[in-house]
């Protein structure tokens, strides 16, 4: 999920949760007031019944006509009264079915409130000439209750518009939040081995942002001296090592040529001049290690015809090890000729390939090696299969890297650097390897590179 997403998604939740608390406060706030406003017209009720009804007088009247003319007639609106000299608990539920806590609220703080659905009922407590009576009216509201569903209807949509524009809102602030971001990453995808001098625009203020490219232009630095250390390194090892090899090989030749050497020291001199070999083809390996590892250049590349470059790797296989037995399986090729081309250095993709090729020849005694060539959504494929001693599975994950052997490859001479160079080669073209081995059974390397 993407940094912006998670800001939009995190602004919406937070603007949710004080969108449900708002509403949920507003509802509430409003509902209190509308069930107090009811509750305080219906005691007012309750008075004017205690004054109308409990030993009238003259005034009462004048209650009553007052009520008769100020005061609406409630919805079902009832009253009760019942004196408390003749009464008991049990009696008052006769009149009135209502919870003992009412009637106990009553008697003891001298009024009482009490809702059920939309009933509502208000009780007091009255004393006249040495007498109690206990005045409840109950009624029901369906305007408040009305004006409160609607309110809860008004409150949903409210609440479904202000989520949608939270989540617009959201996506333009975490867009204009992100936009410095989206900046670095766009001029982070232009630096390239080519490039390593370039460096990101400097950012005004002391944010995270400046800090960032800050410590990006820093880490770019680093690279840069260390891959120019690297380069300098392959330019001048080649000159320098290769020299002293040059000359000790030319020497012990010339020695081997005259009749000066025993029988013993021309023994050691072919020797020398092996090891002078070996280390010769060690120089060359590391040498094409370290720049495959480094250069991203794109020197003397070109369109390539994988199948075409796979013949000419046989033949360079077979002439390298006269013995080795390839079947090239071009079966499965695509109908379309443009499915075959891939971009690259045509030297480099040829070492890496034959690399493998000549292991599986090596490795399998030179039994049969088939080499298959297939294209499918995007990428070519290039399978190697042989039926030689395999790699034991615990140590497959190791193969690539440099100067590490398999422990069953002590009868076979080697470096451990071919795989190494091969799968730099093959990173360099934008392509991936993968291996499948089982033991005294055989070994398939696949390499993918994309087509072009």
């Amino acid at each position: 999920m993407k940094l912006q997403t998670k800001i939009t998604l995190l602004f919406v939740a937070i603007s949710t949760i004080g969108l449900v608390l708002l509403n949920a406060s507003i509802f509430y706030f409003v509902s209190d007031f509308s069930f107090e406003d009811f509750f305080k017209r219906l005691e007012a009720r309750v008075n004017l019944t205690a004054e109308t009804n409990i030993h009238p007088d003259k005034e009462s009247a004048a209650y009553n006509q007052v009520r008769t003319r100020y005061l609406e007639k409630l919805a079902n609106e009832q009253e009760y009264i019942i004196k408390l000299d003749t009464a008991k608990l049990p009696a008052y539920k006769k009149v009135v079915n209502l919870p003992d806590e009412f009637y106990n609220s009553i008697m003891a703080n001298k009024k009482a409130r009490y809702t059920e659905a939309n009933h509502f009922y208000a009780g007091s407590l009255f004393n006249s000439h040495n007498e109690k009576y206990i005045v409840i009216v109950t009624a029901t509201d369906p305007y408040g209750f009305k004006e409160l569903e609607q309110l809860k209807r008004v409150l949903i949509i409210i609440f479904i518009v202000s989520i949608i524009l939270t989540y617009v809102a959201g996506k333009i602030f975490s867009y204009y939040t992100i936009q410095p971001v989206r900046g670095i990453i766009k001029s982070v995808k232009n630096i390239t081995a080519n490039n390593l001098h370039m460096r990101l625009d400097d950012v005004t203020g002391k944010d995270e942002i400046a800090e960032l490219v800050l410590t990006f232009n820093n880490m770019l630095t680093r690279l840069e001296t260390a891959f120019e250390t690297q380069n300098n390194f392959v330019s001048n090892a080649s000159h320098e090592l290769r020299t002293p090899l040059t000359i000790i090989s030319g020497e012990t030749q010339l020695l081997l040529k005259g009749n000066k050497v025993t029988d013993e020291g021309r023994a050691s001199a072919k020797n020398i001049l092996a090891e002078a070999e070996k280390l010769g083809h060690i120089l060359a390996a590391l040498l094409g290690l370290a720049q495959t590892g480094f250069d991203g250049k794109k020197q003397n590349w070109q369109r390539i015809r994988i199948d075409e470059l796979v013949i000419g790797v046989a033949d360079s296989v077979k002439k390298i090890d006269r013995e080795s037995v390839i079947d090239i399986d071009f079966s499965a090729l695509p109908d379309d000729e443009r499915l075959l081309y891939t971009e690259g250095n045509i030297n480099l993709l040829q070492l890496a390939i034959s690399n493998i090729v000549l292991n599986a020849c090596k490795y399998s005694n030179n039994r049969p090696v088939n080499v298959q060539v297939t294209a499918s959504n995007g990428r070519i494929l290039i399978k190697v299969t042989d039926k030689g001693i395999g790699i034991p599975e615990h140590e497959q994950q190791h193969i690539f890297e440099p100067f590490f052997r398999a422990s069953n490859t002590s009868d076979f001479q080697g470096h451990g650097i071919g795989l190494p160079l091969t799968l730099n080669i093959i990173r360099l073209h934008k392509g991936t390897i993968g291996i499948r081995s089982e033991e005294q059974v055989g070994t398939e390397i696949q390499i993918s590179l994309p087509v072009v």
